[in-house]
């Protein structure tokens, strides 16, 4: 390999006619597993598209191990589970997987074994022989995961590959993909499944309008955006009372009390801020200076579901 990074882009823009799909986006992926999320719209399929080498960037550069994303060699490097479905339907699942097998350059009896191995991994070997066309959506999802995996490439793209499986299946595949990454195996994952993406890894890659809007890890995010507002819930024996000194903080955004009567006789506080940092001390600073029987201080909604929602300027819904 030329470059220690397995994907790079570099200054990447992509147009569509008028239409700007991904602007000046540059970031390096060297291992491990990363969940790509956004917004419809965002420009996740374009990202992806591109470094599967599917998509030339109108400018910059999408390189796989310092190739060109392009470059037949690159392409060897990668498996695509596009988030469509595109099959010969009358092939069956076995058929389908070998000749993307034999597409990838695998010989006829390595392929044949690979198919093989790749379907009873995926719990497909009992419907190998059964046309597509009769496939259900998790199965034909399945299906698409199991080609991608085929050949045993260093870096799988995966589009959506949990949507249309349930909840059983879900939990089997996010258990293969960690499997897979402990192997050596690289995974760039796309999904509107916030939670469940949080299940898979901590990685997470969020785009907005076209553009790399954080990459990191939920905590290095949070500390890149100070003013990132955060619910903080506190338990004081004279709530009223101490929502007085607190709504005069430049910190504080919003205080409510919660639905349930019982408890806001308890004493429970949701207090809404920004600059968690500066709030914290300056409370630690009041306490100090003015005793008050306070039995609990915590945030309640550190989640990426949360941080996309801020950063997207919504509701974390994608």
């Amino acid at each position: 390999m030329k470059d220690s990074s397995l994907l790079q882009f570099i200054e990447v823009s992509k147009w569509f006619g008028r239409v700007l799909a991904l602007n000046q986006v540059t970031w390096t992926f060297h291992r491990g597993i990363v969940g790509l999320v956004g917004a419809n719209g965002a420009g996740k399929s374009t990202f992806l598209r591109l470094a599967a080498g599917l998509l030339r960037p109108t400018l910059g550069e999408v390189t796989i191990a310092g190739r060109n994303a392009w470059d037949w060699r690159s392409r060897r490097l990668l498996g695509y589970c596009p988030s469509t479905d595109s099959f010969f339907y009358d092939q069956s699942g076995e058929e389908f997987v070998y000749t993307m097998a034999r597409l990838c350059g695998l010989p006829r009896r390595i392929a044949r074994k690979q198919t093989e191995m790749t379907l009873q991994r995926l719990g497909l070997s009992d419907l190998a022989h059964r046309p597509i066309y009769g496939y259900s959506k998790g199965m034909r999802q399945r299906i698409k995961l199991a080609q991608a995996l085929v050949h045993q490439p260093p870096l799988l793209i995966l589009d959506e590959p949990l949507a249309g499986i349930d909840p059983l299946g879900r939990h089997e595949l996010i258990k293969l993909f960690h499997q897979l990454s402990h192997e050596g195996h690289s995974l760039i994952v796309s999904s509107h499944e916030l939670q469940t993406l949080e299940q898979l890894t901590d990685q997470i890659l969020l785009l907005s309008h076209g553009r790399v809007a954080a990459a990191g890890t939920i905590q290095e995010i949070r500390r890149q955006l100070a003013d990132y507002p955060v619910t903080v819930r506190i338990t004081v024996s004279s709530p009223r009372d101490f929502a007085r000194h607190l709504v005069e903080w430049p910190e504080v955004i919003a205080i409510e009390w919660p639905r349930l009567s019982r408890q806001a006789s308890c004493g429970t506080l949701l207090v809404r801020v920004q600059q968690p940092k500066e709030f914290f001390q300056r409370l630690t600073q009041f306490l100090a200076h003015n005793p008050w029987n306070i039995s609990r201080v915590e945030p309640v909604d550190d989640s990426t579901h949360e941080l996309l929602g801020y950063i997207l300027g919504g509701s974390g819904k994608t």
